[in-house]
């Protein structure tokens, strides 16, 4: 499994978001999230004592120092992306984090977008609502328009957390989001998934029309999941869902 082992990391090649400056507000030493998603490539949570959460102020300056070193390189990333060890919103500093990444990108790389890719787990809480909203790409997982699907892929932390939560909330965005859905199949604790089935699409799809967000970007496996049992779904059969969605007046980023 891959841990982010700075704060600052790349930039990268994202599949997509282009040239991506990622920023890991998390441990370097340890994976923290509020899901424990069976396929993620920065395998299940772990817990390690003393792990060291990077303050506002280490964040902004090791920022501040990637950017004017990239700068004077002539290298201007496409985007600044909040990733890394887990759930970035679990900061209690993020909405000021996001505020000093504006500012920095502002003087530092206009052309730049502002990324976050979250769970979406906390997007009820004001601070992280209120910082979302300021971002360029306001990226939020929905995996799965079926309980207990979700509950398989996701593993949620928080027992509040189902399926007409996620659309309550993601329904206040009033459209300013990218919904990012993983589909795969295969076995988990004894049981199959599919999300790709056409029940799952279908109630996927209808929860689009409830959200509906700016754009959808759909994939499938990359990289090595932490769970053995699972199967990347095709190119091609990502593009067959993909085209239900733009059948229905949704712009579909498909990364295969």
């Amino acid at each position: 499994m891959i841990l982010f082992n700075d704060l600052i990391f790349g930039p990268i090649h994202s599949r997509r978001l282009g040239l991506s400056l990622g920023v890991n507000l998390l441990p370097v030493d340890a994976k923290i999230c509020s899901f424990d998603c069976i396929y993620c490539e920065c395998g299940y949570n772990t817990t390690i004592k003393d792990s060291h959460i990077p303050t506002r102020e280490q964040v902004r300056e090791a920022l501040e120092a990637k950017l004017k070193e990239m700068k004077s390189e002539g290298q201007i990333p496409d985007v600044i992306t909040f990733a890394g060890n887990g759930e970035p919103t679990l900061h209690a500093e993020f909405e000021g984090i996001i505020d000093d990444t504006m500012a920095l990108r502002n003087t530092y790389c206009p052309t730049a977008k502002v990324s976050v890719l979250s769970n979406s787990t906390r997007i009820h809480k004001p601070h992280v609502f209120n910082a979302l909203n300021k971002v360029d790409n306001n990226i939020l997982k929905f995996d799965s328009a079926i309980d207990r699907t979700m509950k398989l892929m996701n593993c949620p932390v928080g027992k509040h957390i189902n399926v007409a939560w996620f659309i309550e909330h993601l329904k206040k965005f009033e459209g300013k989001l990218i919904i990012q859905t993983m589909f795969l199949r295969g076995e988990f604790k004894g049981e199959h998934l599919d999300n790709t089935t056409e029940p799952e699409v279908e109630a996927w799809l209808k929860a689009m029309e409830e959200i509906h967000p700016q754009e959808i970007m759909i994939y499938s496996l990359d990289r090595e999941a932490p769970t053995k049992t699972l199967e990347k779904v095709t190119v091609e059969e990502l593009n067959v869902i993909a085209d239900k969605a733009r059948k229905r007046g949704f712009n579909v980023l498909v990364a295969g």
